[in-house]
């Protein structure tokens, strides 16, 4: 069959590498294999959110009882995935990517998913990096003059794909978009594995957003392709699944299952987590979530879905990774550090305490809080599986009821969810995807969060506690005042225009990222074009 994949987006001279013949042939081979599967799963969560929004009760599924009640273990963990005591993440940008390696944490997610506006440069600049620092020849020089280098020990590498959900425009299969994941994958993986291998690691990767057991059966049939492919062994490949979605946390044990050969560990997305609630759930009145800084980790529905992660995790031989510490550490005020850090060192102790092998933190210096937590409980051992949390009893009524006691939704929290929202988006549409905002790193999981409240909210006119209910004039009122206290910024009034579309309007927008990275495509085609003409 004659290659018939295209590229449409520029190629500037230092990306040319990346798109040899063979690499676009494996590209081509993966969309040809797997594309079809992938749309036919999306339209299936449409169907089922159909359901749910006509009362589909859920609840652990019966046909796969069976492997839910069997014997079994996922395949052994590879030696330098033992040890995932403290996690950093960050999107691809040669700086981050050096600071992170060299942060002292066990393991870097480098993300090309919810920290990286998807610009078709910051994805082809993210790919180049990534292949430099798997050679150790990355560096990087600061307009300042500062030079960045990579020290002799470094994170381990893992690559966060973006999720089934999203396109990739700018290359195109008989016209046709490739995925985003199978995109970013299959780069990846076609020009590094060879080298990671040579350096007695492998290509490793965290897979974001599943909502099916059947979902992670197509990852793990584009693992076992790509390494038939490239010749490598299978079970070569390794992944870990973020269970950041209701449906993923009542299938955790099939997920384990059909990915067994390739899957390390689950980690608790919980950012993303609660946006999938709220979504799921979106038109039922008993699942009105308050103020989000008010839904902690030890809310009821919380505690269930992290204690059953760690016990299904370890019965099955894998890692169970802790959720995000997202804090950014102030230079000028230690009050809000003092606050903030014992806030991050208490829950770290307690995802220690239950039985977790890791954690997330998103900032350097946070690694030395998160690693104390867990140094104090794991001491010389690389993990705690042999905790297996046998006293876990959770239930799906312990997932699905929503309830968080004293929970009220203010003022307040809508207006902070307006300010985070927007000026997030803003961001995202001027290239950035990690933005920090009042001393947090925020990313699109939280931006989702916010504004699949604010929706939630105004659809059943939550009352605020002066008996004020939350009309959408009300909420666009609100929207209008918010952003006249925001700093100028070339990106704002589109961001208020999506956070208006994604917070007020029907249908309900499934991720707030595909209306954003069409305005994005958009924004850099009119900005190409520009440079063109002059």
């Amino acid at each position: 069959m004659a290659v018939s994949i295209t590229v449409v987006g520029p190629i500037e001279p230092q990306y040319e590498p990346l798109f040899t013949p063979a690499a676009l042939a494996f590209l081509e081979t993966l969309h040809r294999r797997f594309n079809q599967k992938r749309r036919d799963l999306l339209q299936r969560r449409q169907d089922i959110q159909q359901q749910l929004d006509r009362g589909l009760a859920l609840d652990f599924l019966p046909e796969t009882e069976e492997i839910r009640h069997g014997a079994w273990q996922v395949d052994p963990i590879p030696p330098d995935l033992l040890d995932r005591r403290v996690e950093i993440t960050g999107p691809t940008d040669p700086k981050m990517v050096i600071n992170a390696l060299n942060s002292g944490a066990r393991v870097f997610m480098a993300d090309f998913e919810d920290a990286l506006s998807p610009s078709w440069n910051n994805l082809l600049e993210g790919q180049t990096t990534l292949s430099q620092a798997v050679k150790g020849t990355l560096e990087h020089q600061a307009p300042n003059g500062k030079r960045y280098r990579l020290k002799e020990r470094r994170a381990v590498l893992v690559v966060r794909p973006r999720g089934w959900h999203l396109d990739e425009v700018h290359v195109r299969v008989d016209g046709e978009p490739m995925a985003g994941a199978l995109f970013d994958f299959g780069l990846y993986v076609f020009h590094n594995s060879r080298e990671l291998l040579a350096r007695n690691t492998a290509p490793y990767f965290y897979l974001p957003k599943l909502e099916s057991y059947a979902e992670a059966a197509l990852w793990n049939a584009v693992f076992d392709a790509a390494e038939e492919q490239l010749s490598m062994s299978n079970g070569t490949i390794k992944a870990t699944v973020l269970i950041e979605t209701i449906m993923a946390a009542l299938q955790m044990e099939e997920i384990l299952y059909v990915l067994r050969r390739h899957v390390v560990g689950l980690n608790a997305g919980r950012w993303d987590y609660l946006f999938s609630v709220i979504k799921k759930f979106r038109a039922h009145s008993n699942a009105i979530l308050p103020d989000r800084n008010q839904i902690t980790m030890t809310v009821p529905f919380m505690r269930a879905y992290t204690n059953l992660l760690v016990n299904t995790c370890h019965r099955r031989g894998a890692h169970a990774i802790g959720g995000m510490a997202a804090f950014i550490p102030s230079r000028r005020d230690p009050d809000v550090n003092r606050e903030a850090l014992a806030r991050v060192q208490e829950d770290k102790e307690r995802e220690a305490r239950d039985g977790f092998d890791g954690t997330w933190v998103a900032h350097p210096d946070l690694v030395p809080v998160a690693q104390a937590a867990f140094d104090a409980v794991l001491g010389t051992a690389l993990h705690q599986q042999k905790n297996r949390r046998d006293d876990v009893r959770v239930t799906a009524a312990d997932l699905l009821t929503f309830a968080v006691p004293n929970g009220t939704v203010t003022e307040a929290g809508i207006k902070n969810n307006l300010a985070v929202s927007v000026q997030y988006l803003a961001e995202w549409l001027n290239g950035h995807g990690a933005v920090g905002l009042y001393h947090l790193m925020e990313d699109a999981a939280t931006a989702e969060i916010a504004r699949a409240q604010l929706y939630q909210w105004q659809r059943h006119r939550v009352d605020l506690a002066d008996g004020t209910a939350i009309s959408p004039e009300r909420l666009d009122q609100w929207l209008a005042d918010v952003v006249s206290t925001l700093p100028p910024h070339p990106f704002l009034e589109e961001a208020q225009g999506l956070v208006r579309q994604c917070a007020l309007e029907e249908p309900f927008v499934d991720f707030i990222t595909i209306p954003a990275y069409g305005k994005l495509v958009a924004d850099s085609q009119v900005l190409n074009s520009h440079a063109l003409e002059e």
